[in-house]
């Protein structure tokens, strides 16, 4: 994967220095997200044409909140 330094943020991070989110990052191959509080932490990283499904499955899956 080609590194990642195009690393943004939600518009929806929440007040202050917007640390309530996730990052996002992509490139041609594809698609990395990382803890906006904690990057060093690890990524999860999506091939091109993954990401969407995923989170399409996320909006169907029950809440648990």
């Amino acid at each position: 994967m080609n590194p990642l330094d195009n690393w943004r943020k939600s518009s929806y991070s929440g007040e202050g220095d917007g640390n309530e989110c996730v990052e996002m990052a992509t490139t041609p191959t594809h698609t990395a997200i990382r803890d906006s509080k904690d990057p060093a932490v690890g990524t999860l990283t999506f091939a091109a044409g993954s990401f969407t499904p995923f989170i399409e499955a996320l909006k169907e899956a029950p809440s648990s909140v």
